[in-house]
């Protein structure tokens, strides 16, 4: 049997790049399709952008995107510490989604909207988990007949993370009433604040830190606040990061 050698490199040229509701990296949900009211454009780049290239991808409702997780170190480590186990436990890094990969490669499942091949290719998307400028290296339709197994062992991650309440102030409702986008912008954070982006090490411990999210053009400000043993976090704020600028 004969195998590469060990110093064989291979080179990855991006295909396009994405356009997301995340402007930054904290925040972003852990996995796809946790919130729905993610909207996003996969943005082809030349010579990708030929629509032959996409010709039949509309019949398909998912796909597969491979992308670089950019933002990550490029160092990484045999071990690291889930999220959804509090943080403070190790398991291996191909035992997890860690962003901390050695090539730093990352692959998601999400709903392709539509197809738009007028100037160039632009793929609409739904439930992203890509923050904005996320190189994309490949897209493959989903075959749920191939790849849907129900009855497969899911590890420590057996269901989805449960959602905590999120509230919002008087200030925020009114700034959010403001915008055209009040509906989506308000289920966006939902989805989003519900997840608890904070790091999992500060799940347990009270505090009224105000952490922030940046999603489409606001800053969202929010706190944990606990309500006898349960914790829900309440949006304190939606600031325009025009006003930043």
């Amino acid at each position: 049997m004969h195998h590469a050698p060990p110093n064989t490199c291979f080179s990855l040229t991006p295909i396009g790049y994405v356009e997301s509701d995340f402007a930054d990296k904290f925040g972003v949900p852990r996995q796809p399709g946790l919130a729905p009211a993610a909207n996003a454009q996969l943005v082809l780049s030349p010579p990708y952008d030929d629509p032959l290239a996409v010709r039949g991808l509309d019949a398909f409702s998912h796909v597969w995107v491979s992308f670089i997780f950019h933002q990550s170190p490029e160092r990484w480590s045999p071990l690291v510490r889930p999220p959804r186990l509090g943080g403070n436990r190790k398991v291996g890094v191909f035992a997890s989604r860690s962003t901390h990969r050695p090539n730093r490669l990352g692959l998601s499942l999400v709903e392709l909207r539509g197809v738009d091949t007028r100037q160039g290719v632009r793929l609409a998307l739904s439930g992203c988990d890509l923050v904005n400028g996320t190189p994309v290296v490949d897209i493959k339709p989903y075959l749920p007949w191939a790849e849907a197994l129900p009855q497969a062992q899911a590890g420590f991650a057996p269901a989805p993370p449960e959602q905590l309440m999120v509230h919002f102030s008087a200030t925020a409702l009114d700034q959010l009433a403001k915008r055209a986008d009040c509906d989506s912008l308000k289920a966006l954070i939902e989805q989003v604040i519900g997840q608890d982006p904070r790091p999992a090490y500060q799940h347990s411990r009270p505090t009224e830190r105000v952490y922030g999210v940046r999603l489409r053009d606001v800053d969202v400000k929010f706190t944990p606040r606990q309500n006898g043993e349960a914790t829900t976090l309440e949006v304190v704020a939606i600031d325009s990061l025009a006003a930043e600028r």
